[in-house]
């Protein structure tokens, strides 16, 4: 049994450590960062996307990434102690962390003529725990990243579906001028008060990261919606935050 213990406080330590690789969304593990993160998988279809837990009842992501039943998972890159390490590889993670959410508490944002945007808000059937690292939102007098300026995106995307990369990487990018093909899939509403673009050379998105947080100054600042959805992507497109941060109040607020 002492063997046993041995054998598993060591495989728990290496999985704790990051290597640096160079993958989909740039070439470092996030070590740390982006313990926020939470991952939505389609119940059909295949579709795995990213989102951000805001609170705890209320998640954020692109709407492309759900509009059907979802299994929603949190806290899975959260820093543990290597205590919680061999609690959770005995008991398993807390029920509340892998929740199925149902189309009724799935909320996108339209317009005024009711036209979607590939922005949502998903309500959690029941509360996560509080201790669960959560992102901000901007503060009220919030303004976009401007050209130049370095944001940060992060993601399990893959270059294949089937293969997810061991650790969640993270990269800075910088924003650009978005160009007339730089816009979430024809579905979805587009415009120039919304989309927002960044670049880097040898960064990309990939399947699996649609959804999924940019932030700046520490704060969320947009949401990763390129389009198609499953390639992978060097020009990364994501829809402002500041555009929809009074209807995310609102709609957290009246549900």
């Amino acid at each position: 049994m002492k063997a046993f213990c041995f054998v598993l406080l060591l495989v728990l330590a290496g999985a704790a450590s990051g290597t640096i690789e160079k993958r989909t969304v740039g070439g470092q593990t996030c070590g740390k960062a982006r313990q926020y993160h939470v991952e939505i998988e389609a119940k059909t279809g295949g579709k795995t996307c990213g989102g951000s837990l805001l609170n705890t009842r209320w998640v954020i992501t692109a709407s492309h990434c759900a509009e059907q039943i979802v299994t929603v998972k949190v806290g899975i890159n959260v820093d543990k102690s290597l205590k919680s390490k061999v609690k959770s590889f005995f008991k398993g993670e807390p029920k509340e962390n892998k929740q199925v959410i149902e189309v009724a508490k799935q909320f996108t944002f339209k317009g005024e003529e009711e036209q979607a945007h590939d922005i949502m808000l998903i309500r959690l059937n029941q509360d996560v725990s509080p201790k669960l690292p959560q992102i901000n939102l901007p503060s009220s007098e919030c303004t976009r990243p401007q050209p130049n300026q370095q944001v940060q995106i992060g993601g399990w995307g893959a270059k294949k579906k089937a293969k997810k990369p061991k650790n969640m990487m993270c990269a800075s990018v910088e924003m650009i001028e978005c160009n007339e093909n730089d816009k979430p899939d024809s579905k979805y509403h587009s415009d120039e008060n919304a989309v927002m673009c960044a670049f880097k050379p040898g960064v990309e998105t990939c399947f699996g990261d649609g959804g999924s947080a940019v932030e700046y100054n520490n704060v969320l600042h947009g949401i990763v919606v390129n389009k198609p959805v499953d390639d992978c992507e060097g020009r990364i497109v994501m829809l402002d935050i500041c555009r929809y941060k009074d209807w995310i109040t609102k709609t957290m607020q009246d549900n």
